[in-house]
């Protein structure tokens, strides 16, 4: 079975449209890419189920919810083995402070993007949800001054989604 799915430029409209407003109604989005509603609404799901549309997400200010301050963690695990790696993840992506976990090559095997109250709460995650566990070997932290939220994967201009692309889906979704 390939992970890739050929993406016609209807496709990649409805996906630039959605990826830019995921509220729009369906009548809306048809009207727009030049398709009936029913088209449109097949197109969709069938991207869905192919994995290219990974679902539709509420975003929240971590300050507004009294977690103003944000941090990344390098994780280094020792050993780092096949059996730990699931558990470990599981175990971090459990955590309510826990915003992201990402898997690397290099010297830190895992950066956690995570979201506490202050410094005393930031201190508290590290000592007990991470060196307190024997795989865990080191962890260095960073401090997040300021975030910015970078472009949309496809481009907002409807002339630069035009063409046929080959979408590649085998990753796992968060």
């Amino acid at each position: 079975m390939s992970d890739s799915v050929v993406l016609d430029p209807v496709d990649l409209e409805i996906l630039r449209l959605l990826q830019n407003d995921a509220r729009i109604t369906y009548r809306d989005l048809a009207a727009q890419v030049g398709v009936a509603a029913s088209t449109c609404l097949d197109r969709v799901n069938r991207l869905r189920r192919a994995g290219v549309i990974l679902g539709h997400v509420l975003r929240l200010d971590p300050g507004k919810l009294g977690r103003g301050l944000q941090a990344l963690l390098s994780v280094q695990v020792r050993p780092h083995r096949r059996e730990l790696v699931g558990p470990f993840v599981e175990r971090i992506r459990s955590l309510p402070e826990a915003l992201t976990v990402f898997h690397l090559t290099g010297p830190d095997d895992y950066l956690v993007h995570v979201a506490v109250r202050d410094m005393a709460d930031l201190q508290r995650l590290v000592l007990d949800a991470f060196t307190a566990h024997r795989e865990v070997a080191r962890v260095e932290t960073r401090l997040i001054f300021q975030q910015w939220d970078c472009g949309p994967l496809l481009p907002p201009d409807a002339r630069a989604a035009s063409g046929t692309l080959t979408a590649n889906h085998g990753g796992a979704a968060p």
